[in-house]
């Protein structure tokens, strides 16, 4: 069943510090439009600029993502958007007064917790999924980092880190669809290693830093006590001691579940992946991944996007038909020359495929238009609406008695000539359940893999005869 967009019900405010910049900042997540996606806005800065959420405007990803446009940045971008996309809100506006998103506690928890609180609204506009048709890899040698993107009918993600430790080994974390994020990867927070600290202090990277909102691992046991009361100092704190299970913590901050950096990083890849500016269906793979090569994966999967795009949606039109044309005729009640689908050759659950064979000798080419000859829209539209009759009627028994009548048709548009000697494929697609006979589908007409045309339709299947 196609799926409607959905933003917020209302707005959602946080209010905390930059891990790097140590800025206090007013965070404010906003409903937007459909189609809006996620956007940027630096409140703070004369003409409010808007930067979208894009992975071709990223211009730094050391500890964290930034994006830069229309001479604004916003660093550490990643939670927040994780958030948005692990709780699947297709559209959001980001208000913010300061150049860092608030770290919080380090994870997306308390940002989800706010999402779940305030609700969603559905919107009327299908969500345009990225399906992925082939493998895609991508691999960075010198840095160790290696993509992998197979066609998967989820958003499936498998993640393993490597962290080059006689104590913490590898680790691995994964999802098997979307609907898991909230509850295995949201609370799981940034890290940090011990002998990585202080140099990142030192060069003032994490002036916002705490043991409360990342978690710093130790992965030796030689530790000096003179080693830590140094680093207690740079950091203004009055004591710092390791706990070791497993894995070595600095003071309290113990592990929420044993592979949390992995869990981590997953997270931090749909943050970076909701770059690529649609949902996803596939299933990723990475290892040793991080922000650059995230980033860097999100601009590969852009590409891959505009390449499918080019190349157009393939259908078997060879396959013999479901419903052949004697078969769409105990359905339908339309006669030559108003019958305009000659063969049905998929239907599933939510969807149906038609074909139009448009031929020089349709009695609409006479007038419309002698010499240029061009399928009119309204034509296209009612083949759309006889492709989707067939799949309404195919739902309930002895078809034949009855009818289906439109009663509303929407974002209706028009994208390329349908001429003699096309084949126009049309797919509908199921966008709510059927109730009382009242049937939604969204409507996409083909001709050589790119679209034609498209609408959504509401349409009623009524009884007829007795």
């Amino acid at each position: 069943m196609a799926e409607k967009q959905r933003t917020l019900k209302s707005a959602i405010q946080f209010k905390g510090i930059g891990l790097h910049t140590g800025n206090l900042v007013t965070l404010e997540v906003c409903p937007a439009p459909a189609n809006h996606g996620y956007k940027f806005q630096r409140t703070d800065l004369e003409g409010q600029p808007i930067i979208k959420a894009d992975a071709d405007l990223v211009v730094a990803t050391d500890r964290g993502t930034t994006l830069e446009a229309n001479g604004a940045r916003v660093y550490t971008t990643e939670h927040i958007l994780a958030a948005l996309y692990g709780m699947q809100v297709d559209n959001a506006l980001i208000k913010v007064d300061g150049p860092e998103i608030p770290i919080m506690d380090g994870s997306s928890l308390l940002f989800v917790e706010a999402i779940e609180v305030t609700g969603y609204e559905e919107q009327d506009a299908i969500r345009d999924y990225f399906e992925l048709t082939e493998n895609i890899p991508w691999e960075d040698l010198e840095k160790g980092i290696e993509f992998l993107a197979i066609p998967d009918k989820e958003y499936r993600l498998t993640v393993m880190v490597d962290y080059k430790s006689p104590l913490l080994g590898t680790q691995h974390a994964n999802i098997y669809n979307l609907s898991q994020f909230r509850t295995e990867i949201a609370h799981c927070r940034t890290f940090v290693f011990l002998r990585e600290l202080e140099v990142l202090a030192q060069n003032n990277l994490i002036k916002g830093g705490d043991l409360d909102n990342a978690i710093v691992l130790v992965d030796k046991e030689d530790v000096k006590q003179e080693d830590l009361d140094r680093l207690a100092k740079l950091l203004g704190k009055e004591s710092l001691k390791i706990q070791y299970n497993g894995i070595g913590v600095l003071n309290s901050s113990k592990l929420r579940v044993e592979n949390e950096p992995a869990r981590h990083k997953l997270l931090d890849i749909v943050g970076d992946l909701a770059l690529v500016g649609k949902p996803i269906k596939a299933h990723i793979l990475a290892a040793r991944p991080g922000h650059y090569g995230n980033v860097r994966f999100a601009k590969v999967l852009k590409d891959q996007i505009k390449k499918q795009a080019a190349e157009g949606r393939k259908f078997d039109l060879s396959k013999e038909p479901l419903f052949d044309i004697n078969a769409i005729e105990k359905m339908l009640p339309h006669r030559y020359p108003f019958l305009l689908v000659d063969k049905v050759i998929e239907m599933g659950p939510e969807n149906v495929v038609g074909v139009k064979n448009v031929t020089m000798n349709e009695p609409f080419f006479q007038g419309h238009f002698p010499g240029n000859p061009v399928m009119p829209g309204v034509l296209q539209i009612e083949a759309m609406a006889q492709v989707g009759g067939i799949f309404a009627l195919n739902q309930v028994d002895e078809p034949e008695k009855y009818s289906t009548y439109f009663l509303k048709i929407d974002e209706c548009k028009f994208k390329r000539k349908v001429m003699p000697g096309d084949a126009l494929v049309i797919e509908m697609v199921l966008t709510s359940p059927i109730r009382r006979g009242l049937v939604n589908m969204k409507g996409t007409a083909y001709v050589n893999g790119l679209v034609a045309s498209e609408a959504t339709m509401l349409a009623q299947v009524i009884k007829e005869k007795e």
